[in-house]
């Protein structure tokens, strides 16, 4: 073991920005040395049997757990009174479910219980027993003073699991649905769902993804708009757009990913790719691709994705578009970096933007959702010490906590229809997007995790640009922040907060939707609306219900919106500028989407 210790040397890449070879590849600068950690033997030791412990509980904290329910276990303990309310409750609800009359009606967004079997006997019986035992635990788990927030939201959430898995809907002897297909398939749902299953575990041991992509290839038949590769450095690709009109703004558009995922999330079909329709309103379009890292980039850091994502971006830009102000646009954690981004350049006095636009992205983490239950000392220890091992954060690791925070969509409602119904999603291009998975590299994402979600630096003024601290308060220019009604990532409340750390001219939008849906609602798409409502500069602070009563409520897509929004924030169109610049070392490499994109 202690050869094995000993043998267990991690690197890191200390390198300067090249952004491409004669070939145009990726490749380190010549000043690129390689570091050693400097572990020590017992703490080598401690993350190794961390990380394999993480594999067995699917990368929870056990200690975090059981803090947390010793802490309400104990105080529980040492409340009869509110255990007398608690039995009451019981009794009640018990009385309730003898009285039809009184029973409760499930959710609008609870779809476990939307056939309509479920409102005839005996099924309507059972669903109402499982509603009542779901409520009483809520009640349990939440409310019982002297429990810390962070502790009681941690066993309401791990209490909401457990009953999920046991809701009769997951049942094929308690679901009318299921029993409908049974007789009238004769079982052989369950068949079909047999081999579903058989599928699916071979893909598993194959690490192969479980949503089947179907037909849909990146750069075939997603990610097509049609444009060149014109940067690559060690981080990304900078691909520029065709134009498809005869005129632009001067303008152009930089689009910020996140790179929790794949940029092609808005560049998906042609008639709802985001990149596509921007480019139709005569708009200049360049968007980074992020590379999918591996151990090898294991100490990228946070900053290193501004230094080569955002502000590499802006230097190929200024020599392509002869120095115009960019309208910049950041997506989730793409909208934070470039918040980021956008502050130093204008504590440094950079004057390249002309707009700022953040889409689902929060710049205050306080009120960050259910992924801060995931994000304390406890849990960031151990997760620090499974991406030690590895260099990276897996994405099946990402999308287990993404997961969990929609159990019910996003596991329970997938094993009904593909085990117990025997049937496959229909594939489209969302799914092929949502299988073509990331990774996160070590140093940047627990960096990320413990700066934003812990710490909430980036809100508080502690979090620091090459040395010196950064304030959002600081960037004065025009700020488009879209939210999304369902977002389980980024709750729209969260997002408001931009109000709070910035005094400017904001727009805001909360749009129908979740975090990817409500972002990609192309015109034409049916069932979306949004509220929309501008606060000048200097005007009073709105809550959030004030500020819902006093926005426009309009049908359809906001896409329109913002490019209004731009257009009056843009010059007269001019001529296209060409693609590339190859006299200032910007010459087109690779058509569009590149070679980043594919890595898998």
């Amino acid at each position: 073991m202690l050869d094995l210790i000993a043998a267990d040397k991690r690197f890191s890449l200390t390198y300067q920005p090249d952004h491409q070879n004669e070939a145009g590849s990726a490749q380190l600068a010549p000043e690129a040395k390689i570091e050693t950690d400097n572990q020590s033997g017992g703490n080598t030791l401690d993350r190794l049997l961390h990380a394999a412990q993480a594999r067995f509980t699917g990368s929870l904290s056990p200690v975090s757990l059981t803090l947390a329910y010793l802490d309400w276990g104990l105080h529980l303990a040492n409340a009869p009174g509110r255990q007398i309310e608690l039995a009451e409750e019981a009794a009640q609800q018990w009385a309730r479910l003898a009285s039809p009359a009184q029973w409760t009606t499930p959710k609008p967004e609870d779809h476990r219980f939307q056939d309509a079997a479920w409102s005839q006997p005996p099924f309507n019986f059972i669903a109402e027993a499982f509603l009542l035992g779901e409520e009483w635990w809520r009640d349990a788990t939440t409310g019982l003073p002297g429990v810390a927030k962070s502790h009681a939201d941690v066993v309401s959430f791990a209490a909401r699991q457990m009953i999920d898995m046991f809701s009769p809907s997951n049942f094929p002897w308690m679901n009318p649905e299921v029993l409908r297909a049974t007789v009238s398939r004769s079982g052989w749902n369950f068949v079909k769902g047999e081999r579903n299953l058989a599928e699916d575990l071979r893909r598993t041991v194959n690490h192969q993804p479980m949503e089947d992509a179907g037909s849909f290839v990146v750069g075939k038949d997603v990610a097509v708009t049609p444009g060149k590769v014109v940067l690559r450095n060690e981080l990304m690709e900078l691909i520029q757009y065709a134009p498809a009109t005869e005129q632009v703004r001067p303008e152009p558009i930089l689009i910020v990913p996140a790179w929790i995922m794949k940029y092609y999330i808005l560049d998906l079909s042609p008639h709802n790719s985001f990149i596509r329709y921007l480019v139709s309103q005569g708009y200049t379009v360049f968007c980074i691709s992020w590379r999918n890292p591996g151990p090898e980039m294991r100490n990228t850091g946070f900053d290193d994705y501004r230094r080569l994502g955002v502000m590499a971006a802006l230097d190929a830009i200024e020599a392509i578009c002869k120095d115009a102000p960019v309208h910049a646009c950041g997506y989730c954690i793409g909208g934070t970096l470039l918040s980021i981004a956008a502050a130093a350049m204008a504590r440094d006095g950079d004057n390249r933007l002309a707009s700022v636009t953040l889409l689902a992205a929060q710049t205050d983490f306080t009120e960050a959702g259910e992924l801060q239950l995931f994000t304390d000392e406890s849990q960031l220890a151990l997760l620090d010490d499974v991406m030690w091992k590895q260099g990276y954060l897996d994405s099946k690791q990402m999308a287990g906590a993404f997961q969990m925070l929609r159990s019910n969509d996003l596991v329970w409602s997938r094993i009904i229809k593909t085990y117990l119904l025997g049937e496959r999603e229909h594939p489209f291009d969302l799914m092929a997007w949502n299988a073509d998975a990331t990774r996160l590299p070590y140093k940047m994402h627990s960096e990320y995790l413990r700066d934003m979600f812990l710490n909430n630096d980036l809100a508080e003024g502690r979090f620091m640009v090459e040395g010196r601290p950064i304030a959002i308060s600081e960037i004065r220019l025009p700020i488009f922040s879209v939210s999304t009604e369902t977002d389980h990532v980024a709750p729209w409340h969260s997002v408001y907060k931009i109000h709070l750390l910035n005094q400017g001219d904001i727009t805001f939008v909360l749009t129908s939707g979740g975090h990817n849906a409500g972002i990609v609602s192309e015109p034409g798409h049916k069932n979306r609306h949004y509220r929309i409502a501008r606060r000048k500069p200097g005007a009073p602070y709105l809550s959030t219900e004030d500020w819902k009563e006093a926005a426009t409520q309009e049908e359809g897509s906001w896409w329109p919106k913002w490019v209004a929004w731009l257009d009056a924030r843009s010059r007269p169109s001019i001529a296209p500028p060409p693609q590339g610049a190859p006299d200032k070392g910007y010459a087109p490499i690779a058509d569009a989407p590149g070679t980043y994109v594919r890595e898998s």
